[in-house]
Parts: C-alpha cells; sequence; structure tokens
C-alpha cells in the first residue's frame, strides 16, 4: 500500500513539472566564439626583432625577456602573426603588459590580463607575454583577436595574484592606467616630463604608476616605489624632495611621504589636500612569519634516503609502544590476580570460554 502510494506521488509531481519543463527553451550562451586556429610555423627571433612589430627592444631587456618566438597562425583565409615573449617571472610579464597597454586598449570580458586596441592585443599569461600585431596586410577582427586569444590562453595558465606587484588603491583609480615599471626606459615611457633618474632604478627600485580622476583638471598621479632597503628609500626620497620642490613650473606638482623601504609620490595633483588623500591611501603594517627548514646543500637522492629511514624508525618506535603496552596489561593482570583475586580486570583460568562452532 504504502510503495502505491509513493508511486502516485512520483506521477503526480512529474505531471506538474513537465509543462513548465516543456515550456522553456534550453539556450546556450557562448562566451567566446568557437575557432580552429592552427599554427603553421614558428621560428626563434633576436630582441631587435620586436620594433617591427609595435615594441621596443630596450624595453624588453629591462623586463628580462629572455627569449621571443614568433608563431604563424591561419583561419581558414585568415593569417595571425603572434609573438610569444618568455620573461624571467609573471610579474615581469605583467609589467610588460601595463607598459604597452594605452589609452585604445579595451579589457577583454572574461579573460584576465587580455586587451584588444586598433594596433592589436596583449595578454600576459604566467610568465609568457603575447603580442599579436595588426598590419595593413593583416586586417584582424576583434572576433578574431578574440578567438586567438582564447586559444593561446588555453596552453598557458594565468598567474597567481600573489606572484604579481601588489594592487594600488583602487579608490579613484582609471582603469588601465596601472604602469609596472622596472627600468628608466620603461620610466621615461609612461612619464616623460619626470626626472626618472631620481628613481633609482640602479639601485633596485621598483615602481607601480596609476592615474588618479580628481576635479578639474588632468589625472593626478601616484607613484609608489619599492626599494631594498629603508637607508635607500630615504636617501632617493630626500633627493627627489630637495630637486623637485624648487622647480616650481617646470614639473608637475610635487608631494611624497616615506614609508620604510616606500616611498610614494603624488604628481599633478589640484590641491595639497587631494594629494594627502592619496597619499594617506598607503600605509605600511608589517608582521612575523616563521621561516621553512633550509634542507641544506645534501643531494635529492640523500634527503630522500633520510625520510625512508626515518619512516622506518617512526614505524620501530610504533610497533615498540605496541608491544610495550601488550606487556604492560599481561603484568597488570598478573598482579591483579595475586593481589585483588575478586577484581573485575582479571579472568579466571578456569573460565568458561565461548567457541563458535562454524563449517
Amino acid at each position: 500500500m504504502k510503495s502505491l502510494l509513493a508511486k502516485l506521488a512520483l506521477c503526480f509531481a512529474l505531471a506538474l513539472w513537465a509543462p513548465a519543463a516543456w515550456g522553456q527553451k534550453a539556450s546556450a550562451v557562448p562566451l567566446i566564439p568557437a575557432a580552429n586556429w592552427q599554427m603553421t610555423g614558428s621560428r626563434t627571433a633576436d630582441l631587435s626583432a620586436i620594433s617591427q612589430y609595435g615594441g621596443d627592444p630596450a624595453i624588453e631587456r629591462e623586463y628580462n625577456t629572455e627569449t621571443v618566438e614568433i608563431r604563424q597562425f591561419k583561419l581558414d583565409s585568415t593569417a595571425a602573426t603572434v609573438l610569444v615573449e618568455t620573461t624571467a617571472d609573471p610579474s615581469t610579464a605583467y609589467g610588460l603588459l601595463t607598459v604597452y597597454w594605452n589609452d585604445q586598449t579595451a579589457p577583454v570580458s572574461g579573460m584576465h590580463f587580455a586587451g584588444i586596441s586598433p594596433q592589436g592585443a596583449l595578454m600576459a599569461r604566467g610568465p609568457v607575454f603575447f603580442r599579436i600585431p595588426r598590419s595593413s596586410e593583416n586586417v584582424l577582427s576583434d572576433d578574431n583577436l578574440l578567438t586567438l586569444l582564447s586559444y593561446l590562453s588555453s596552453s598557458q595558465p594565468a598567474a597567481r595574484s600573489t606572484s604579481l606587484p601588489a594592487p594600488l588603491p583602487s579608490a579613484g583609480l582609471i582603469p588601465g592606467s596601472e604602469k609596472y615599471l622596472l627600468g628608466p626606459q620603461s620610466a621615461q615611457r609612461a612619464l616623460p616630463s619626470f626626472r626618472t633618474d631620481l628613481l633609482g632604478f640602479s639601485q633596485g627600485a621598483e615602481a607601480m604608476m596609476g592615474a588618479y580622476s580628481q576635479a578639474g583638471g588632468s589625472p593626478a598621479i601616484v607613484l609608489a616605489i619599492t626599494y631594498p632597503t629603508p637607508q635607500i628609500a630615504r636617501a632617493r626620497y630626500g633627493e627627489m624632495e630637495s630637486i623637485l620642490g624648487k622647480q616650481n613650473g617646470e614639473v608637475e606638482r610635487f608631494y611624497g611621504k616615506r614609508l620604510g623601504s616606500f616611498v610614494i609620490v603624488v604628481l599633478n595633483p589640484n590641491s595639497d589636500a587631494t594629494a594627502r588623500k592619496l597619499a594617506d591611501a598607503f600605509s605600511l603594517s608589517g608582521g612575523v612569519t616563521t621561516d621553512e627548514r633550509y634542507p641544506g646543500d645534501k643531494p635529492l637522492t640523500v634527503q630522500v634516503m633520510e625520510l625512508i629511514v626515518n619512516n622506518i624508525l617512526f614505524v620501530f618506535i610504533l610497533s615498540g609502544i605496541a608491544v610495550g603496552g601488550g606487556l604492560l596489561v599481561f603484568v597488570s593482570k598478573r598482579l591483579a590476580r595475586k593481589w585483588f583475586p575478586e577484581s573485575n580486570w582479571i579472568t579466571p583460568e578456569d573460565g568458561e570460554l565461548t567457541v563458535l562452532r562454524l563449517r
């Protein structure tokens, strides 16, 4: 009876659900159009070849570009050239992306660290920087670039945020204005009217730059410069303050502060209040973390053998504990039989034994 009622309830539920299901139309929304790009050729090139595709070899050297590979792709009758630049780490590939990202570059929806402009497409994936140039002989539509970027991104995972430079404060930041600067060439490209020699790249400086909107006028430029030590930061900031503070009208208005080994510089603010607000968005906090034990200079084989021996010793220790526990129980029962014969802890030797006769 219960089974019959359950079946009737199931049929009733299906009858109610079916019209609603039939009324819905199945739809699929492709995020990126499907395309079957095929690589038709590949060759290794020198850094000087980058100048033919809108790049600057001097900037690539600043970002430690190790190899440049020029790949040829084809989709039906459409051909494309892709420059694959392998850098030292994900942060340098990200830096190249920010340097060549301009006001005409639009970010690709649903794809991190990728953009399309009238000059072509840019993308950073891990330590690899991709450049897809447009030319008069090879006209690529935005859809072609989008599908090709999707094809390339599937072959190289994106970098984790922890391996990239710390982002600038987002309040008022103009999207796409971030620049990660590692040398005087890239800094001169991003700040043509600023004395980039004052930043101290020869002393290990790294800089994040961003443009912030402000009322009435051009945006303010914020530089967050990192130095290896607080002593270097103090010296560089003192030089900037003494030189830039005396040049009224020749460069942008200067305002800055030092936080340990960091220097925050605000250029072209419309007022001291705006500059102070932008600079105060940065704060310095510290923490203590424990370092992992240094494995030493032992070969990997020796380390693996030590691990195996330690595991064997651990098994012997566990076995010894088990044997010792059994002996302790045996001795305790013997002593209890002698001193506490009526205790429940012991079992008489002539006690009953249950035997299971299994066949």
